[in-house]
């Protein structure tokens, strides 16, 4: 993939998780649960490799703050778990791994992480499995949406999987 097409793909997939954060989401235990981007997680690593779903992943948690529609916790989270879905799918080149790697990366190690930048930069002391449950339905739910969408897609043939790289 040329530079200005992986440009042009990684910008497409921050307007779709920012824009699709606001319209689907939904209180999930202490957190709400913002499905559209775990999706666009697994979309990205499976299509563009791990170095750039990590980039689209703080893209849209960094414009979602800045638009004042997200909290911290967008940052490990998601690009944790953008990380391990594309590490996960160049690994064994299945969809469902990189599901499975951004539920792991998201819902159990990312909601670990997040537990500092809750205590530290948010001024919240909450313990360290309170964001346990809401991280994993959370990435649990998009990520399936976006095995969803790679399997429709994929059909077609009308977007090609990574071949490795960054």
């Amino acid at each position: 993939m040329n530079r200005t097409r992986l440009l042009t793909t990684m910008a497409i997939f921050v307007a779709i998780g920012t824009i699709g954060a606001q319209l689907l989401w939904f209180p999930a235990g202490i957190a709400k649960a913002y499905p559209v981007q775990h999706a666009v997680n697994v979309m990205a690593a499976v299509t563009l490799g791990p170095g750039p779903a990590v980039a689209v992943a703080f893209m849209i948690g960094l414009l979602r703050n800045l638009l004042g529609l997200g909290t911290l916790l967008a940052f490990p989270g998601g690009m944790i778990g953008a990380f391990l879905a594309g590490v996960l799918y160049q690994r064994f080149r299945k969809n469902g791994v990189a599901v499975l790697g951004e539920a792991v990366g998201t819902g159990v190690i990312g909601s670990l992480s997040a537990v500092p930048f809750a205590i530290l930069l948010m001024g919240s002391s909450v313990g360290a499995f309170a964001f346990l449950p809401s991280f994993l339905i959370s990435s649990i739910s998009g990520g399936l949406i976006g095995w969803f969408i790679l399997s429709r897609v994929g059909q077609g043939k009308l977007i090609q999987p990574s071949k490795g790289g960054l």
